[in-house]
């Protein structure tokens, strides 16, 4: 079931298109990928989905229904562009924004004060937001996001700034709140952090959807057929039994346990199964596995026209 659908959705501003016939479905209980270069409308997107603008044309469904002003407080949203309020005191700050999503001040201090526990941040509640570094900022900001218990989760670009361990902290959190049953839509340029917590992803470039699936059937569908063999044995008697079978590419410098590397491109699918027999015929072979290319790799070759 899909908790979220976007359809045929168009945004202009002046003489600029910021979405163009831009669709997709997120299913419940995942965390969903939102890509692109900047200036492609995944932050428009994000704010029509918010309501804090509307579409020119298209809609938008919660559930099995159109969007509506109260949907907003069952989304948590954690912009890019940071803002707390720097002179009033954290714990005071956070309360706020608590109360903002219809908490009442009871409940929200008890959360609170769990996460501040949690994330180690509990000695500055009564400190000013001007005396937080940028890491701890971001982590009160976090928590506001996500206190009220939303059933969509949007954080755009969350792990910016932070260093490893806390994005690992964060990411941990993320994961977790998925299994809760939160569903996330995760807004970033980390193609690493995408492979690590992402289930499925939507590419938009230049206004518009040009990639969307669950991230390792695209991994697997936009692959090279480039495979890497494990051996021991003769390369050249290798080389020579492989000719004319399939593609050679550079040797790498690498081994492995007394094992050699080399790396094939295959045209066709139907040769794999041959290309294996013929390499076990003629060398001891180790491992015979697929390269499957990384999100970086197809998100590059996507934005440039040669996915």
């Amino acid at each position: 079931m899909d908790l979220l659908r976007v359809e045929h959705v168009s945004k202009h501003f002046a003489e600029h298109t910021a979405l163009d016939d831009v669709s997709l479905a997120i299913p419940k209980g995942s965390i969903y990928g939102l890509l692109g270069p900047n200036g492609a409308g995944k932050t428009t997107l994000i704010r029509i989905i918010n309501r804090i603008t509307a579409p020119d044309s298209g809609k938008v469904f919660f559930g099995d229904r159109e969007i509506a002003p109260a949907d907003i407080y069952n989304i948590g949203y954690l912009p890019e562009e940071r803002g707390l309020y720097k002179k009033m005191k954290v714990g005071e700050q956070a309360l706020f924004f608590a109360r903002l999503k219809g908490l009442s001040r009871r409940e929200a201090t008890v959360r609170l004060k769990q996460w501040f526990v949690k994330f180690g941040i509990q000695d500055w509640w009564n400190k000013k937001v001007e005396e937080l570094s940028k890491g701890m900022a971001q982590k009160v900001q976090f928590i506001v996001t996500i206190l009220h218990e939303p059933e969509l989760l949007i954080f755009d670009e969350p792990f910016s700034g932070f260093d490893p361990i806390n994005a690992n902290l964060l990411k941990d959190e993320i994961l977790a709140l998925r299994d809760k049953g939160a569903t996330v839509i995760f807004s970033t340029h980390n193609m690493s952090s995408v492979e690590e917590i992402c289930d499925h992803i939507t590419l938009i470039n230049k206004s518009h959807n040009i990639l969307s699936g669950p991230v390792d059937e695209i991994r697997r569908r936009h692959g090279n057929n480039i495979f890497r063999i494990a051996y021991r044995g003769d390369e050249e008697t290798l080389r020579t039994a492989l000719d004319g079978r399939c593609e050679l590419m550079p040797v790498e410098d690498e081994e492995t346990h007394g094992y050699s590397s080399l790396k094939i491109h295959i045209e066709n699918d139907a040769d794999v199964r041959g290309v294996i027999s013929t390499v076990n015929d003629t060398v001891e072979l180790r491992s015979f596995e697929e390269i499957i290319p990384s999100m970086n790799d197809i998100f590059i070759r996507a934005v440039n026209g040669n996915l």
